[in-house]
């Protein structure tokens, strides 16, 4: 069994901002930082063997709080595409469009020229069963997965069931824990969306 802490970057400008990021690849912000650091004792006590993270570099400046260096860096794990979202305020899609920015939170509508939630999961779950087996292979039980607020949702709905119209959205530097059999596939949720910033009401995207 491989314990997987999912977790999903701290804090940058643009989420301060509550613009959505997708693809763009922007710095942790000094409250991201500070977010991370709120992590580190549960890093420490999950003790990983790997740290895998995705190709934007503010999954990277999470795990280097931790003072870990990637095991490998997997672009499968980056952030979902948003086409002409990315960039714009959320308040702004939501007053043009409540329902349709609702539906997308719940995984049902692609944004215009974006990459659809199916799209996402597809390559979001084929990378992180190769980081499970590799984790297994190398004969570690313990993997840290560093990525993004749209992954973590399709991860836990295709995994484990968790509607994301039914769940919070990951807060920045949220953990959540999943026991992964990496010969049956079979996983279990253990945790979801632990954070120091877990009782902020609407975390960004």
């Amino acid at each position: 069994m491989i314990r997987v802490a999912l977790v999903r970057h701290g804090e940058t400008a643009w989420n301060g901002e509550r613009r959505l990021q997708g693809r763009q690849d922007i710095a942790l912000s000094s409250t991201g930082l500070e977010q991370a650091r709120g992590l580190s004792s549960a890093i420490e006590a999950v003790g990983p063997d790997r740290v895998v993270v995705s190709g934007l570099r503010r999954t990277a400046e999470t795990a280097s709080v931790w003072g870990r260096e990637p095991d490998a860096y997997d672009s499968g794990l980056d952030e979902a595409h948003l086409g002409e979202w990315e960039g714009r305020y959320s308040a702004d899609i939501r007053a043009h469009d409540p329902a349709g920015y609702a539906a997308w939170r719940s995984g049902l509508v692609t944004p215009p020229g974006g990459e659809s939630f199916a799209q996402l999961t597809r390559r979001v779950v084929e990378s992180l069963t190769a980081a499970t087996a590799d984790c297994a292979a190398a004969g570690g039980d313990a993997l840290v997965v560093v990525t993004h607020g749209g992954p973590v949702r399709a991860l836990l709905a295709e995994l484990v069931g968790l509607d994301p119209a039914r769940a919070v959205h990951s807060h920045p530097a949220g953990l959540s824990l999943l026991d992964a059999d990496p010969v049956s596939r079979e996983v279990k949720l253990r945790l979801y969306n632990y954070s120091s910033a877990v009782l902020e009401p609407d975390p960004a995207d």
